[in-house]
This record gives structure tokens, sequence and C-alpha cells, in this order.
């Protein structure tokens, strides 16, 4: 029996579901969302901070300051209420009512931006905003995610570990696409293992992570408007673009066998199902990422007046994750080259 005196101690990485009997290919779904913080987003936060502390660029006065859609927001929030900072999250519209609600019960602020940037969108805007309090006031300390190593190094030291020892014949691995701290961290792990993994890289349409041009993305967690600075595309070697509307048909369809999941995971879910369709998978090993659980989605991807009003209201009628989701045969996928590295 684990006993524990910090909310970070605990987080449950061993678990997995086979979505066999619910897709009809098999496929291991490891699941990050049995901690205190309810995501994969707690690995890089704590892992963020404890540097931060070590490098001594936190003190007693400092305001930890981050730009977030959520759950690294979640997981900041509970890491700072138990370390006694104070913490400010800068998120946008998209943002799930619950999910704000509850970094305020853990005792943060949240600053909640309304317009988008011009060229940036949301994301440009947040970081904008953080950028102007920490020239401000020099007590503001911003771990920027989307820039800070210890991102992916998080996923360096365990998640990638985790699933090398539960798949020591691991062929295909899918990781949804945001600031590509998961990705690069499992990629990095995985090129210097004992046997070739086929690294996807899972993202959603509308995202410019990869290139492309920008679409209207109502789901917080995967995508950019910005190519994140974290992403070495040598490290990949596909990527599957994933339609909103194949998402919450994926999370709906989970949901009808028990298993409640958020965005992002829907999102890998049905990428992966349509490659292994197109692959013709038997006999293959593959694992993908399911970064958080569906509580705070309840009042969006879960609500119908929400999904009728964004998305029309034949959303759910197809019980198949449909062709729009397009994998690396697909018009909007490409597979980015794959450069060994020295």
């Amino acid at each position: 029996m684990p006993v524990i005196s910090e909310p970070h101690a605990f987080n449950e990485g061993e678990l997995y579901i086979d979505l066999q009997s619910i897709f009809g290919r098999t496929l291991y779904l490891k699941c990050e969302g049995f901690n205190f913080a309810g995501s994969i987003k707690l690995k890089a936060a704590i892992e963020m901070v404890e540097t931060a502390e070590r490098d001594g660029l936190l003190t007693p006065d400092s305001i930890l300051i981050e730009s977030s859609s959520g759950n690294l927001g979640v997981a900041l929030s509970m890491i700072a209420a138990s370390k006694g900072y104070r913490f400010l999250c800068v998120t946008d519209s998209r943002c799930n009512l619950s999910t704000r609600l509850l970094m305020e019960a853990l005792g943060s602020d949240v600053h909640v931006i309304a317009d988008m940037d011009a060229n940036a969108g949301f994301l440009g805007a947040r970081i904008d905003y953080v950028r102007s309090l920490c020239d401000s006031d020099n007590r503001y300390v911003w771990l920027s995610q989307y820039t800070n190593p210890g991102n992916w190094r998080a996923h360096y030291r365990k998640t990638a570990p985790e699933i090398a020892r539960q798949f020591p014949r691991l062929d295909a691995l899918f990781v949804g696409a945001g600031t590509t701290g998961t990705l690069m961290g499992c990629a990095r792990y995985f090129r210097q293992w004992h046997r070739p993994v086929r690294i996807i890289a899972v993202d959603t349409v509308g995202s410019v992570a990869f290139g492309g041009e920008p679409g209207r993305r109502m789901i917080p967690g995967l995508g950019m408007s910005m190519r994140p600075p974290l992403l070495d595309e040598s490290f990949v070697d596909e990527l599957i673009r994933v339609e909103e509307a194949d998402t919450i048909r994926a999370c709906h369809r989970l949901a009808r066998h028990g298993f409640l999941f958020g965005g992002s995971t829907g999102t890998v879910v049905s990428g992966a199902m349509g490659w292994l369709a197109q692959h013709g998978a038997d006999g293959l090993t593959a694992v993908a990422i399911a970064p958080d659980l569906g509580e705070r989605y309840l009042d969006t991807i879960y609500q119908t007046t929400w999904l009728q009003d964004l998305y029309g209201d034949d959303i759910l009628d197809s019980e198949e994750v449909s062709a729009r989701s397009r994998g690396a045969a697909g018009p909007a996928s490409r597979t980015p080259s794959r450069r060994r590295k020295p």
C-alpha cells in the first residue's frame, strides 16, 4: 500500500487497456490520468519545477507563471499548493470551465485571454501576456513548457522506460503532439533502444505544429498555432492529422464501453486506429498514450448542446471513426524525413 505525503509522489504508470474489444484491432492504450493532477502533464510539471529549484530560479517569494490550455495548469496548481508557491495560469477561452475551477480550488490565479493574436492565435496572445508580466515584476518565474527541455526529459526518463518495460517487442508508438514534450522524450528514448520502433505523431486538423494552414480548433490539448520549439522532426517517422469530429466520435465510442477519456486521447486513438486499418497491422505490437481522463470534458465533448452548436446535429450518428482521420496515405498527412543522429 503506497503512503505519500506529497500529491505528486503518486503517479500510476503501469495501466494499459487493450482496445481490441472496442475497435476490433489490438492497441494498448497507456493510461496517464491516474494521479492527483489527472494527466500526463504531472511528469513534465514536476521535472520543470524541481529543475528550477535546483538551479536557484525559484525562491519563497517567486510567483510561478505558465501559459496552459488546461492540464499543465492543473499539475502546476497542485505542485504549487504542495510546495507553498503562488501560481498564475494564463489560459484562453477554450479552456474547460471545470479545469479553470479546479485550478482556482487549488489556490491558483487564472487569467483568461479572450482575444487571439492576429498571427499566432490564442497561444501567441497568452505568451505575450506572460512576457509582459515577467518584464514588469522579477518575482514571476516562467517555466516555459514550449522551450523547457525538462518537458521532454520527463518522458525520456519516465514515460518511455515504463512502456519499454511492459512491451520489450514494441513495434509502433502513437503520441499526441502539443508542445511535443511527450513525443520528443519518447522518440529520443526509443531511438537508442535495442530494436527499431516506429514513432507516429498524432496532431489535430487546424494545428500548424508540422506546417500547413491554421484552422478552427475547439478542443484543448493537442495542436499548436505555431511550430513547437521542442520539435525535431528527424525523430518522427510519420504524422497523422485527425479531424475534431473524429476525436469526438472516438471519445464517445470509448465512453459507451465504460472508458471516459479526454479529447487528446480521442484524437490519438482515432489516428492510431486509422493507421492500423490502413497498414494491416496484424501481429504488430502497438501502444498509444492516453494523456488524460474525461471528467474535465463533461461540459464540452460530452455535452450534447455544445457538440451540436459547433459540429452539427449528426456529429454522433456514425458508430465508426470516420475516414476523415487521415494516415500516411491521406492528403493531409506527411511523413517527416528520418535522419539518424550522429
